[in-house]
């Protein structure tokens, strides 16, 4: 049984919300230049990172319909052969539509799906890997999109910060739980202690997160098969 404690009292229906709201706020004010700024995403555009967040909509939806294996095979046809080439894919098929319309396919489609998501809660989903609780996913979601909302450099003021980086460091513990059982991870006044073979590492809540989110910057002092052990993400 997969260990949700460190998820107890959080809504991620409620966190999905938050961090949508953020990146909608930032891309609709976002000017012409802006688009072609870089993000921490390497070789993704402001613009491109739009497009993607559009493009997994698409990946929710099938969930939600339980054509998971379908839209997977769908996007295979395409030419995927892993994680990057279907992001790729899926980037392109908005290289016709300006940054307006992808912003407006992605509004639209996100809140629909958040809201299905929410009716599920309690119940199952399709995913990747069968039929996964349709409140995990919807944490999974809400990770993503604090993730990329810090790629493009949303501003986040003080007085959300605090209560943001916590939810993210309680989701990344729960997450690697999930993903590396044969992990030991104890959570301590705002640090993370992470421990099993070959990894003995204690980091700051905020460096965790960043490990989870395989976000970690050069020069971060933890070697690559810590990082990798740390990372929740594909």
């Amino acid at each position: 049984m997969i260990d949700d404690q460190d998820l107890t009292g959080l809504d991620p229906y409620e966190l999905m919300g938050t961090e949508a709201s953020r990146l909608d706020k930032f891309f609709a004010g976002a000017s012409a230049g802006d688009w072609k700024k870089p993000t921490r995403c390497e070789g993704w555009s402001v613009r491109d990172l739009l497009a993607h967040l559009a493009a997994t909509e698409d990946y929710n939806k099938a969930c939600l319909d339980g054509t998971v294996q379908q839209f997977l095979a769908d996007v295979g046809a395409k030419g995927a052969v892993d994680l990057a080439s279907a992001n790729d894919i899926g980037i392109h098929e908005f290289d016709d539509r300006t940054p307006e319309q992808i912003l407006e396919t992605w509004q639209t489609r996100g809140a629909q799906n958040r809201a299905a998501f929410q009716a599920r809660d309690g119940g199952d989903v399709d995913s990747s890997v069968g039929a996964y609780p349709a409140r995990w996913q919807a944490f999974h979601l809400a990770f993503e999109l604090a993730t990329h909302a810090d790629d493009v450099g949303v501003p986040v003021s003080k007085s959300e910060g605090a209560a943001r980086g916590e939810w993210q460091a309680r989701f990344g513990r729960f997450a690697i739980k999930e993903l590396k059982p044969d992990l030991t991870i104890e959570a301590n006044a705002g640090r993370t202690h992470v421990k099993g073979e070959g990894v003995d590492v204690d980091l700051s809540d905020e460096q965790f997160v960043q490990a989870v989110a395989a976000r970690l910057p050069e020069g971060s002092g933890i070697d690559d098969e810590t990082a990798a052990a740390l990372s929740a993400t594909p």
